[in-house]
């Protein structure tokens, strides 16, 4: 039995669907029951619980092999560190409870970071708390700079005609789609090879900057010259803000891209080819920026 975490977000939706295509015995767990349905008719089981109830990820756990941890993002939270503590508590409350003997995580380059990271700090707290837990192997993948970040760019350009964030303009990212990171942790549960506690980073499939992302997304969508302008933070998070996210939770996010400015949240390994995943931002922008850019549907 694998369950699966955040089963309707972008990297468990990939997961679950490879285990359910492999004819895998699947539990998918969510925090919408509705949206869950889309595996059941699959051939999962459904199970809904939210992230920070041990009692009902207890039950959710019991009697899996290996299980999917995420802590999915609560935009809207006024204290999201407080959120990521209990969420983290929870899980490895009930793993070590249900005896679950395999977990994979959802982490992120800069987790051997305790502090001053923004998010990412919640994701070295819950590193610290699994490896802890006796008879669990447990493998964490720290993923990079999600493609899919940029995404919120597509109404910045059309409201400015420019792209705009707290990231410098320069700095190298390893930008990674998240549907590389769902197959590669489908990968690693469905050998379940790895013994002990073990970190792997997930750097994309090269470095790209912001700069780089305006040039590629402006021949994408027909506006060659594009820029990318980085404002003072107090705008950021106004704009943030303005989009319906908590001021506190708007500050994390400038927190962790100033620590990523600075070289604080940084790839610790070299690349390789187990590092390297396969979409490159090109093919995101045409595949995913585009349709988004234009208000369709992916493949509509």
């Amino acid at each position: 039995m694998y369950v699966i975490m955040g089963a309707t977000g972008h990297t468990g939706s990939v997961v679950a669907n490879s285990l359910l295509s492999k004819k895998k015995k699947v539990r998918v767990v969510g925090r919408d029951n509705k949206r869950l349905a889309a595996f059941t008719s699959l051939g999962a089981e459904a199970f809904t619980a939210n992230v920070t109830d041990e009692k009902s990820l207890n039950r959710a756990f019991t009697g899996a092999e290996a299980v999917y941890v995420v802590i999915p993002p609560d935009l809207t939270n006024d204290n999201y560190r407080g959120f990521q503590s209990l969420a983290s508590n929870a899980i490895a409350k009930a793993l070590e409870n249900a005896a679950v003997k395999h977990a994979v995580t959802l982490s992120s380059i800069g987790a051997d970071k305790p502090d001053k990271t923004g998010p990412i700090a919640g994701l070295h707290e819950m590193e610290s708390k699994l490896s802890q837990i006796k008879g669990l192997n447990v493998l964490h993948l720290r993923a990079g700079y999600f493609m899919e970040n940029t995404l919120s760019q597509a109404g910045i350009i059309r409201n400015l005609g420019t792209m705009a964030g707290p990231v410098d303009a320069g700095i190298a990212l390893s930008m990674i789609a998240t549907k590389d990171i769902g197959t590669a942790a489908a990968d690693a549960l469905l050998k379940l090879d790895f013994k002990g506690k073990q970190t792997q980073e997930l750097q994309g499939q090269r470095d790209v900057s912001y700069k780089e992302v305006a040039t590629i997304l402006g021949g994408v969508i027909g506006k060659p010259g594009l820029n990318y302008v980085r404002p003072p933070d107090d705008q950021v998070l106004q704009a943030m803000t303005s989009m319906g996210m908590s001021k506190n939770f708007a500050e994390q996010i400038v927190e962790m891209a100033n620590a990523i400015n600075r070289g604080h949240v940084k790839a610790l390994e070299q690349r390789s080819g187990k590092n390297t995943t396969p979409t490159s931002y090109e093919a995101f922008a045409r595949e995913v920026f585009l349709p988004a850019y234009k208000g369709q549907a992916a493949g509509a």
